[in-house]
């Protein structure tokens, strides 16, 4: 039987370095944001690597999810899917999530933003993915009738072997020693767009400290869009995972 997570996360949050840490289970095979292609397809938007995004995958999200509903590649036990929130456009169907575990991943979004505009000068708040989080987030509490598992991105840095233990044992499955650690470098799962956004991920081997720093400074704009983000992540954020 295969398990499927869902991994829900909105941009410039730890989303790569969670794939890293699952896909060095041996039991588990990932996929990197397989609906990109599509949301760009649909869109219109110029991404770094637009083309090249496009040309990856297919640009029918029916297709993908019918891609994410079958065995892990490999026949592996375990499948995690790297998802992106703003990419799962409202007419795309999500009946296709139903076969899956469904988790998500959060971020103080003021962190979110000040990192963002690093690699994309212009942003709104639909390309941060949180109000879509909290629709997707109640969406699936009210199939379950119960919250759905939550993680904080700080917290999975802070503590890694805790929170991950936590983590895997609301998912269903054991917790594994190799998520802790990974070697650098690329993998031939990452999608086509890791040259624009990976490199911190690429020369990484395991989860960061969470650096200290002083309180995030946004422009004005953007801390218009970090207020009215934080709805929706602190909606999320009352169910997280809090370890002992």
């Amino acid at each position: 039987m295969t398990v499927r997570i869902a991994m829900w996360s909105g941009p410039r949050n730890i989303s790569t370095a969670m794939m890293r840490s699952f896909e060095n289970r041996p039991d588990c095979a990932v996929v990197d944001e397989p609906f990109y292609a599509a949301y760009l397809a649909r869109t219109g938007l110029d991404h770094p690597m637009r083309d090249e995004v496009l040309a990856s995958q297919s640009t029918d999200w029916r297709v993908v999810a019918d891609g994410l509903t079958g065995d892990a590649p490999g026949g592996r036990p375990v499948f995690y899917q790297k998802q992106m929130t703003h990419h799962m456009l409202p007419d795309f169907g999500l009946d296709w999530s139903g076969t899956c575990v469904n988790a998500f991943l959060i971020r103080d979004p003021a962190a979110v933003l000040a990192s963002y505009v690093q690699k994309r000068a212009e942003v709104t708040l639909e390309d941060i993915g949180v109000a879509r989080q909290r629709e997707l987030f109640e969406r699936e509490a009210d199939r379950l009738g119960h919250a759905p598992v939550v993680v904080e991105g700080a917290d999975v840095l802070a503590d890694p072997r805790g929170t991950l233990s936590d983590l895997c044992a609301a998912l269903g499955i054991l917790f594994r020693s190799e998520m802790l650690a990974w070697p650098a470098g690329r993998r031939d799962s990452d999608g086509v767009w890791a040259p624009a956004w990976y490199s911190a991920v690429e020369a990484s081997t395991g989860f960061a400290a969470p650096e200290k720093r002083e309180p995030q400074v946004l422009d004005d704009h953007l801390r218009r869009l970090a207020d009215q983000a934080r709805p929706h992540y602190e909606a999320l954020a009352r169910h997280k995972i809090e370890v002992d």
